[in-house]
């Protein structure tokens, strides 16, 4: 038996944003958990925002399920064209540039019941199901009533409202993320003290080194998992702040509107530390995959060349790209190699006051080529070389302390060059500058690549 709750029309991207809002009360006032609530929130905003951009709009109609056993029940239906490659999307199989599909299945993992049903021209509803975990009465007619009317009491919530709220979720859960990695940290240093006592006990260190591989599985499973789950808040804070930004909902003072781009400047960052936390875990969970494609490095500069220029700060700093004469085609993975290049050259602006920050390439002999940013910065200090390719380190100086940062970059670019078969290696000194090689095989040779990631994730661990 189940009862309808509410319906929510979603027409406009405001609306995606509404359905989540209300999937939230819902479990709220049904006594689900902050984490639980959370999860059918987001569940319901992948699948509304999929009837939003894909079929033009659609309806999320919520209902209470009495039987079997009480659940919270979302249903969102579209009148689009249907999803052709469903069955490829739900085995994991299907890839599209435009993310189609990573809603369906993030979604699907997130409640306790899924179904979705499409066909060719006829439109998708997709059934999300939360189960209810009640320990007190029965739930009755005249509760479910007054359900509907604190419901109808919430309907005139603030978009703010809604932001402060998706920012203190954000805050708590990575909390709950620095204390989930104390933890692993924790136990790796337990690990490496037993480790110096048990040179003639190879039984004893096998057994740490699995529970070593454990500990990095369910870490890379969990930054991936709570990375999904951030996304999907931080854009609906990017896309309500943007709205408010455009006026749609009427004026702002001078101060809202400063207020306002404080909460998107956030959002944004978070965003930011997101990205590069799914992309490690991708990594180690050997999920990354690499597409080689033919293209010249001339082609490479050009396209950095339009993306910094705009970002220099003043004229202090030149940013130069060497001569590309002679260089050959290389067959690897372009966005992945423009990626570790744009680490390098934003790390290389942000540490450099007054001077240069060139870039070029050359041919290094057996096949490979040679990348290297030079910049006339602050330089690093030899003991320094190391660590400032571990997660999260950051160098006590006074630029860094301006400049922030989340120490994410660079050793994200070294796993990066190694899963292209290379390496990343820095060569400075203090006050004299520092220049970043990444060496690359000329043409991407998976098996080869394999292997060397794999030394150098050995090397470098």
């Amino acid at each position: 038996m189940s009862h309808p709750l509410l319906t929510v029309e979603i027409r406009y991207e405001q609306d995606v944003v509404l359905a989540r809002r209300r999937a939230r009360q819902l479990a709220e006032f049904l006594g689900l958990e902050t984490q639980d609530q959370i999860r059918l929130a987001t569940a319901v905003s992948e699948i509304a925002r999929n009837a939003f951009q894909y079929a033009g709009g659609g309806t999320a109609q919520f209902e209470l399920l009495r039987e079997p056993a009480p659940a919270i029940m979302a249903r969102v239906s579209d009148r689009g064209p249907g999803v052709a490659a469903l069955r490829a999307i739900l085995d994991g199989r299907y890839e599209s540039p435009t993310g189609m599909g990573l809603g369906i299945v993030g979604a699907r993992r997130l409640v306790d019941e899924f179904d979705i049903r499409t066909a060719p021209g006829e439109g998708t509803t997709v059934v999300l199901v939360k189960r209810l975990e009640r320990d007190g009465p029965p739930l009755t007619p005249g509760m479910i009533a007054d359900l509907g009317r604190r419901l109808a009491q919430r309907s005139g919530d603030d978009p703010l409202a809604e932001i402060e709220a998706r920012n203190q979720e954000l805050l708590r859960t990575l909390n709950e993320l620095q204390l989930r990695q104390a933890e692993v940290e924790r136990l790796n240093r337990e690990l490496a003290e037993t480790n110096r006592g048990v040179v003639a006990l190879y039984a004893e260190l096998d057994e740490r080194a699995a529970e070593l591989n454990r500990v990095s599985e369910l870490k890379s499973r969990f930054l991936s998992n709570i990375s999904h789950e951030l996304r999907t808040p931080l854009n609906s804070i990017l896309n309500v702040s943007r709205l408010l930004l455009d006026r749609i909902d009427g004026p702002l003072t001078a101060e809202q509107a400063r207020q306002v781009m404080l909460v998107r400047g956030g959002a944004e960052s978070l965003l930011e530390i997101v990205n590069d936390l799914l992309d490690i875990a991708r990594i180690e969970a050997g999920k990354t995959v690499v597409r080689p494609t033919e293209f010249s490095v001339a082609d490479l500069f050009a396209a950095l060349r339009g993306m910094f220029r705009p970002l220099l700060a003043s004229d202090a700093v030149e940013l130069i790209f060497g001569a590309t004469d002679g260089l050959p085609l290389l067959v690897s993975d372009e966005g992945k190699i423009s990626q570790i290049l744009r680490n390098l050259v934003a790390n290389a602006i942000k540490f450099t006051e007054r001077g240069s920050v060139r870039v070029s390439a050359e041919c290094a002999g057996d096949g490979a080529v040679a990348f290297l940013v030079a910049d006339t910065g602050i330089g690093v200090a030899p003991e320094d070389h190391e660590s400032i390719f571990e997660e999260f380190a950051q160098l006590e100086t006074p630029l860094q302390r301006t400049a922030g940062g989340t120490g994410l970059g660079l050793p994200l670019s070294r796993r990066l060059a190694g899963l292209l078969g290379g390496s990343l290696t820095v060569r400075s000194t203090p006050g004299a500058g520092s220049t970043f090689t990444l060496l690359l095989p000329i043409r991407y040779d998976g098996a080869l690549s394999e292997g060397a990631s794999v030394r150098s994730a050995v090397q470098h661990a």
